[in-house]
C-alpha cells in the first residue's frame, strides 16, 4: 500500500507531499494521521529546519473526503466529527512548529486544502492554480481553522464574502489579497517553496520560532501579558547560540552567520 504522505529530504528542509492524487489528495482518517506523525517528526528533527507542504498529481488538496465519511458506518456527522478533530492536530502541529511551514500549491486547493494552505506560515501558488472554499456550497461550515486564518488574512468583510459567495479564486487575486504570499509559473511552486525554505533555512530559526509564536498568539493575548511574552522572547534569542552571533555580527558590522553551532 502506498504511504498517503511521502517525505523528501532537500538538504535542511522536508517536502511532505500528499500522496492521493486519484482522489485529488482529499483527506481522509489514514492520510491524516500520516501526516500528523510526519508533521511531529519534523518539529523534533534537529537538522530539519523548514517544511514545504506539496502534493502528488493534478491537484493539491480536494478537502475533507466526503465519500470516505459518507462510507463510516458510524455516518457521516460523526465521521466528520473525528475526521476534523485529526485535521485540527495536524493544523496545531503547524501553527506551533518553531520552523518555517510552506504550502506549494499547483492545482486546486478546496475545502480542507484551501484551510490547510491557510494554516501555513507561507504560500507560494501557481498562475494556474486556484483556491475555492468549498465548504459552504456543500452546506457545510469551515475547519482546518480556515475562520481563524481567513479574517486575519483578509479581513472580516472579505472573508465573509469568500464563505457566502464560493467563487474560485485566482492566484492573481490570492496575491491581491494577501492570501498567498508569492506565485510562480504552471508547475514550478514547489521549485520556489524550496527555494524560500532554503533562503529561510540561513535565518535565526530560534527567532523565527518565537516570532511566529508572538504574532500567532497576540490576537487573543492582553497588551500587558503580550509585551511580558515579548521581553521574555528577547532574552531568550539573545541567550541561544544564533542570537549570540546576531548580537556579534551587528557589532562587528558583518553579515551574520546562523545556524553553525
Amino acid at each position: 500500500m502506498n504511504d498517503p504522505i511521502i517525505a523528501h529530504r532537500h538538504d535542511s528542509v522536508v517536502e511532505l507531499r500528499l500522496n492521493r492524487p486519484k482522489a485529488y489528495n482529499a483527506l481522509d482518517y489514514e492520510l491524516l494521521e500520516s501526516f500528523l506523525s510526519r508533521l511531529a517528526e519534523a518539529t523534533f528533527d534537529k537538522s530539519v529546519r523548514g517544511v514545504v507542504i506539496s502534493a502528488e498529481g493534478k491537484a493539491f488538496c480536494a478537502g475533507g473526503d466526503l465519500r470516505w465519511a459518507s462510507s463510516q458506518p458510524t455516518g457521516a456527522p460523526a465521521a466528520l466529527h473525528k475526521l476534523a478533530g485529526c485535521f485540527h492536530q495536524s493544523v496545531l502541529e503547524i501553527r506551533r512548529m518553531p520552523k518555517p511551514v510552506i504550502a506549494a500549491i499547483d492545482g486546486v486547493a478546496a475545502g480542507g486544502g484551501f484551510s490547510l494552505a491557510l494554516a501555513c506560515d507561507f504560500r507560494v501558488m501557481s498562475e494556474s492554480a486556484v483556491l475555492i472554499q468549498a465548504y459552504t456550497s456543500s452546506g457545510l461550515s469551515m475547519d482546518g481553522s480556515g475562520t481563524y486564518a481567513l479574517p486575519r488574512l483578509v479581513g472580516l468583510a472579505k472573508a465573509l464574502e469568500i464563505a457566502a459567495f464560493d467563487e474560485p479564486i485566482s492566484a492573481g487575486k490570492a496575491l491581491e489579497w494577501g492570501l498567498v504570499t508569492r506565485t510562480a509559473p504552471p508547475g514550478h511552486a514547489l521549485e520556489e517553496a524550496l527555494f524560500m525554505a532554503r533562503q529561510l533555512a540561513q535565518k535565526a530559526l530560534h527567532s523565527f520560532g518565537w516570532s511566529k509564536r508572538l504574532l500567532t498568539d497576540s490576537f487573543q493575548t492582553p497588551f500587558e501579558t503580550q509585551m511580558e511574552l515579548e521581553r521574555k522572547g528577547i532574552a531568550d534569542c539573545a541567550a541561544q547560540p544564533d542570537g549570540e552571533e546576531g548580537v556579534r555580527a551587528f557589532l562587528e558590522k558583518r553579515k551574520p552567520e546562523f545556524g553553525r553551532s
